[in-house]
């Protein structure tokens, strides 16, 4: 492992946030007591600093799905399918979080990902802001230093004349087409350029890494494969989140509101019954482009 890139994965981690968001990631992990490892802060709010009436982006980090969850059918489902996502609040502010164990989180992160949801937003700056020890940290540490160097290493094999950051708006253009998402069309531009610095250091820390890098057939391949497992995964990933998500049908719409302009409002049924309502949004939504 490049030790200047886990340097700067070691640094951005441990940057200071507001108070408040390590105040709920803490509350977070009281939910899982024992099991829980590590909370990480990324997304939206992390990059613009805005946390009031936002919804907080969390990744919890555990050492064991039936120990977080005992015997309910929830531990089985964040083991097919992780991870499992739920709605939370506390001090003010709401927040969604994810739960993946180690091991999953690690291969996620890594050259064996199932799908680039993990590798596509741990590439980008995150905070560890709940730890249970020293080892966690070093844990989670050495499973984000893998998240850039795998991402690059399939887009470079596509446009390899390109310039580190094209590359990176590349990676990151990518990542977006094998999700169902309704994010505009200049998204992956405009994370790179809300900080170019950083994304040159992390591009050149992770060059070092780079030893073999594969043919462009190779490349295409691996993100065909991604699109049609990642587009698979986040429909199921939804139909999950329905039943684990308090007012999971709300913030769906809410979502695509914001990211895509659209208008939406749920009829009191589709509230009761949140999969049936994603499922019959879905066509109109892939029409009108609001979603892809």
């Amino acid at each position: 492992m490049s030790d200047s890139l886990r340097a700067l994965v070691a640094d951005e981690l441990a940057v200071p946030v507001d108070s408040r968001v390590t105040e709920v990631a803490t509350e977070i992990a009281n939910q899982h007591p024992r099991v829980a490892r590590a909370v990480l802060f990324y997304g939206s709010c992390l990059r613009d600093g805005q946390i009031e009436d936002r919804m907080l982006d969390f990744y919890l980090i555990v050492s064991s799905y039936r120990e977080a969850f005992g015997k309910s059918w929830l531990a089985t489902a964040n083991r097919l399918l992780p991870p499992n996502v739920f709605y939370f609040e506390a001090h003010g502010l709401v927040a969604k979080y994810a739960v993946l164990s180690e091991a999953d989180f690690d291969r996620e992160c890594g050259p064996n990902a199932t799908s680039t949801s993990v590798l596509a937003r741990f590439a980008q700056p995150a905070r560890l802001v709940f730890t249970s020890d020293s080892s966690a940290i070093g844990a989670v540490t050495d499973s984000i230093s893998n998240c850039a160097p795998t991402l690059l290493r399939w887009t470079l094999a596509l446009a390899p004349q390109e310039s580190l950051l094209d590359i990176w708006k590349l990676a990151f253009r990518q990542t977006f087409a094998t999700e169902i998402r309704a994010e505009r069309v200049d998204r992956s531009a405009e994370i790179v350029d809300a900080d170019p610095e950083r994304y040159l250091k992390f591009g050149q820390a992770s060059a070092a890494r780079l030893t073999l890098i594969p043919d462009i057939r190779s490349a295409q391949s691996w993100w065909r494969r991604m699109r049609r497992r990642g587009k698979l995964l986040s429909v199921l990933r939804l139909a999950k989140a329905s039943f684990t998500f308090a007012g999971g049908a709300d913030y769906i719409a809410w979502k695509i509101n914001r990211h895509a302009g659209t208008k939406i409002e749920l009829r009191p049924w589709q509230r009761r019954h949140p999969l049936l309502a994603g499922l019959s949004l879905l066509p109109r939504l892939l029409k009108s482009g609001a979603i892809r």
